[in-house]
């Protein structure tokens, strides 16, 4: 009985959120140790098919640079890195495209609709949905800045009651072109603020934006962020990461979220609990 309870509560505490995120838009950018652990995998599953169930609307998009280095290697194609960015050349675009569109997002339609969800999977050029110039004025070859997204392709899929799946490659403007491999951070912060998203969820290897001593900042506003990263608190990888967080929460999304893919239910935890699991980003 006293179980019994518990679980009433713990359905009691979420009842606000659940009343509250009825028919919003959730972008979730799935990756991270979330993305390749099979345990992990089903749990991602399941808790995007209880938010679908309960009204909330959810969009992913994937990365996979891991997949597309093991594709490589055994390719024997060498690829280099520049400002953390991976060069892209039209020989690497294929295997990119082939790895993120052929491979993981059909890995992810299918996880999906195993578990009951009604999932399709697409590109930036499907429907050109997303259109990309080269960055930096092709400094690093075929990867991309977002130009421009019509999000009546996502807004259609949604309206059918589908769960987008999103590989972020995006279309280029001239016939022919391979497309342009986007960052998926970016890529995700780019689609959330177009659709005028609610949240932007990322799924990464770590507790969220940690300080110094290696605790947990639950909430981080720009001036705070941009005084950590000035004293290299915020650092590497988590530096992308949080500027597409505030890109998100700049361009009208309500909060965006850094949690730890590796926590199971995380995705749960942080959207129908009081106290969350990652850090919340705000405008």
């Amino acid at each position: 009985m006293k179980k019994n309870i518990e679980q009433v509560k713990l359905l009691l505490e979420a009842l606000p959120y659940i009343k509250k995120y009825k028919d919003q838009i959730f972008v979730i950018k799935y990756g991270g140790s979330a993305q390749i652990n099979k345990e992990l995998q089903d749990k991602f599953a399941q808790d995007i098919i209880l938010l679908y169930m309960m009204g909330i609307k959810p969009v992913i998009v994937h990365g996979g640079g891991k997949k597309i280095n093991e594709l490589l290697e055994k390719l024997e194609i060498k690829s280099k890195f520049v400002d953390g960015l991976r060069v892209t050349t039209p020989e690497i675009m294929e295997v990119v495209e082939m790895v993120l569109s052929g491979k993981i997002n059909k890995e992810i339609i299918n996880l999906l609709n195993m578990h009951g969800a009604k999932a399709l999977g697409l590109t930036g050029k499907d429907g050109k949905f997303m259109t990309a110039s080269a960055k930096s004025n092709g400094k690093y070859g075929l990867v991309g800045e977002i130009k421009y997204i019509d999000n009546s392709v996502i807004h259609n899929l949604l309206e059918e009651k589908f769960i987008p799946v999103i590989a972020p490659i995006a279309s280029g403007n001239e016939l022919g072109h391979p497309g342009f491999n986007i960052n998926a951070d970016l890529a995700a912060s780019k689609i959330a603020e177009s659709l005028n998203a609610k949240k932007i969820i990322f799924m990464t290897d770590t507790l969220g934006v940690l300080d110094n001593d290696k605790k947990l900042f639950e909430t981080l506003k720009k001036k705070k962020i941009k005084k950590l990263k000035k004293n290299g608190t915020i650092a590497g990888g988590m530096i992308p990461k949080v500027d597409a967080c505030l890109e998100a929460v700049n361009g009208g999304v309500n909060k965006a979220h850094i949690i730890d893919g590796r926590v199971e239910h995380a995705l749960l935890l942080e959207i129908f609990t009081s106290n969350g699991v990652g850090t919340v980003i705000k405008k």
